[in-house]
């Protein structure tokens, strides 16, 4: 029996405000919990007998066998998967300085005001699937820690550092003549326009797009042309997709 408390406590770290207190957020599923048990140890890992004997030297501060109703009582999943274990939500000592210097050095993503748990989850597997190891969310972001999040990244969050911050106040602080890409529905021709493998890449909010805070930091405005042109076509594009477009097309002149 894993006890009451112990559930309670799993279940509390649905809400950001507990997984501020705590430091943890949750990840279910064998391929989830397995690539961030490649990385870092788990701090209590719940699993089924089957899960447990296929993997006997799983690191972790503390492991549970429950049965398959035990586990569904824990689980955020409709269909839970033979594991669920919590982790430390990484600390980033290095501090904001050390990873704003990453943008002079590579590409990376900024979203701004994303909301949707499942577009930012699908976005940091994007990164993560393009090689950008990192991603700063502005405060109004959705928490890349919630379980929902968590299981969009599919894993990838084991290997994408996410950074929270102002993203005002993090373009303010690049060198002068950093790159700060963004999309936006007047923007220039994504496929014409001079794209650099260093700098920032922005992507905003499902409905508003930019906010006008970072609309006014850009140093390149992008689109993503409908086809064909003048055509009437859908009004715009899922944030999560436009990413993956953008990211594609960064990739592809930088193997040129």
């Amino acid at each position: 029996m894993i006890g009451k408390k112990r559930m309670k406590m799993v279940r509390q770290l649905e809400s950001k405000k507990h997984r501020l207190e705590t430091g943890l957020f949750v990840a279910e599923g064998p391929k989830v919990v397995g690539d961030l048990l490649a990385y870092s140890p788990a701090v209590m890992l719940v699993c089924t007998q089957t899960w447990a004997s296929a993997h006997p030297a799983a690191p972790a501060e503390e492991i549970l066998v429950v049965g398959e109703e035990e586990l569904r009582q824990m689980s955020f999943l409709q269909h839970p998967q033979q594991v669920l274990a919590t982790f430390r939500i990484p600390n980033h000592e290095e501090g904001l300085a050390h990873f704003f210097s990453r943008v002079t050095e590579r590409l990376c993503l900024a979203l701004d005001g994303v909301q949707d748990p499942g577009n930012v989850g699908t976005i940091i597997r994007i990164a993560d699937w393009f090689g950008i190891d990192t991603v700063f969310c502005s405060i109004d972001t959705a928490d890349a820690y919630s379980p929902k999040v968590v299981q969009a990244t599919m894993g990838s969050i084991a290997r994408v550092t996410v950074v929270p911050t102002d993203l005002a106040t993090l373009i303010d602080h690049l060198p002068q003549g950093t790159p700060v890409h963004g999309t936006l529905l007047d923007g220039e021709n994504l496929y014409e326009s001079k794209l650099s493998e260093q700098g920032l890449l922005v992507m905003g909010n499902e409905g508003k797009g930019l906010s006008d805070a970072i609309r006014s930091r850009l140093t390149h405005r992008l689109l993503i042309p409908p086809y064909p042109a003048g055509q009437e076509t859908a009004e715009s594009l899922n944030v999560a997709i436009a990413t993956a477009v953008c990211c594609a097309e960064f990739r592809r002149r930088a193997r040129h």
